[in-house]
């Protein structure tokens, strides 16, 4: 099985000298996170310039200013990785942080066909994993492949969820996959989100979970999207499957999501297109040698990001300080991991890789939620350390 530490030296993406790469630090000298940018493998301190990662996203050229701002040396990369998973910190030197701060933390759900079938299984289980394979053998036979050739909104979405209502297959996760409006919802609090090589959290009460590998944009408050990264929406199917009413147990938990290694800010290397032909790799490697393995391709997603964009960005609801937004994932693990029928469930000590040759990889170790680092550094915090340090203007 791979180290932790093993895993967090690929991190960068493979063409990391053209990119334009920035993300958060904690520097103990300052008790204080820090904006910092990528350079030749080092990271350098912006934070005189940028005291958060929003003010730098809100920026007329985010990709411009992380290349030429001014700022000061923090380390090497690799040094500041290697001190960042928790077992292994010396508390002394920095270590990295989830390269957002302010940004609301959003996700799209039911983006892909694959996933969509997925969350139908899990709302006629109820959350039983035992009966899962039953019901994917009766839903796959009601609805048949050509979901996805549908355009979501469509009239012939809307033929297809009334014969569907007549055979008593319809779903609220098919209303949100082919209905006109997209489930958005809100995935964690600002501030609240893990990095690369930190403990990834999954309640300790669920005995049905799995990782979600996703791309994550980062958007300005005007609804400007300007950069990505690399996300981790660590899923709950048990909680979800015995209602939906049990979405935010089932997704805000502590650790529960993972973002990183840092965001890629757009620019004439790498823009929008760029993320519509990612295509995500995920490894999981357990402590007891079992090894799950998937790709999620951004290219078979039913909503176009910037659509999923414009839901959430509207004249109905505004993000003054930007938000993220997890896109969604078209792998949901279903192989058997034990017993014959019960599919894939986390288990203490997974380690995940969510890789993209051109975002990185963002690495976690799974563990109980109650016992992952506990969240004590919040938005209130942040604002009296920066004035602590005179970067309020």
């Amino acid at each position: 099985m791979s180290t932790l530490g093993d895993a967090l030296q690929e991190t960068l993406p493979e063409d990391a000298a053209e990119a334009a790469l920035a993300g958060r630090v904690w520097l103990p000298s300052v008790e204080g996170p820090a904006v910092a940018a990528v350079r030749d493998r080092m990271l350098v301190d912006l934070s005189a310039a940028f005291p958060t990662m929003r003010d730098l996203c809100e920026a007329e050229n985010p990709a411009t200013s992380v290349r030429n701002a001014p700022g000061e040396a923090i380390g090497p990369v690799a040094d500041i990785l290697a001190n960042t998973p928790p077992e292994a910190r010396d508390s002394r030197q920095p270590w990295l942080l989830a390269p957002i701060d302010l940004q609301a933390i959003k996700a799209a759900g039911v983006t892909f066909i694959v996933s969509l079938l997925e969350r139908v299984i899990e709302e006629r289980a109820r959350g039983d994993v035992t009966a899962a394979a039953g019901i994917r053998d009766e839903v796959t036979r009601h609805v048949g492949p050509d979901l996805a050739r549908l355009r979501p909104g469509s009239a012939e979405a809307a033929r297809l969820k009334e014969a569907l209502i007549k055979a008593g297959a319809w779903s609220q996760y098919l209303e949100v996959a082919i209905g006109p409006d997209a489930e958005i919802f809100t995935k964690a609090q600002p501030m609240s989100a893990i990095g690369t090589g930190m403990e990834a959290g999954v309640h300790p009460k669920s005995f049905w979970n799995n990782p979600e590998p996703e791309v994550v944009l980062v958007i300005a408050a005007g609804g400007r999207v300007v950069g990505a990264t690399l996300g981790n929406d660590v899923n709950l199917r048990d909680f979800e499957g015995r209602s939906a009413l049990l979405l935010s147990k089932a997704k805000d938990n502590n650790a529960s999501a993972a973002i990183g290694p840092f965001v890629r800010l757009f620019d004439a290397n790498f823009g929008i297109d760029d993320v519509r032909s990612t295509t995500i790799s995920l490894t999981v490697e357990g402590e007891d040698g079992f090894v799950l393995e998937g790709t999620s391709s951004i290219a078979r997603i039913s909503r176009d990001p910037e659509e999923l964009v414009r839901q959430l960005f509207c004249p109905e609801h505004q993000y003054p300080d930007g938000a993220v937004l997890f896109l969604g994932t078209m792998f949901a693990p279903v192989a058997d991991r034990g017993e014959a029928g019960k599919g894939f469930t986390h288990r203490n000590g997974d380690l995940v890789r969510i890789e993209a040759p051109r975002l990185g990889r963002l690495v976690n170790r799974i563990r109980p939620a109650d016992a992952c680092e506990p969240w004590t550094f919040g938005t209130a915090a942040l604002m009296h350390n920066l004035a602590r340090r005179g970067l309020l203007g």
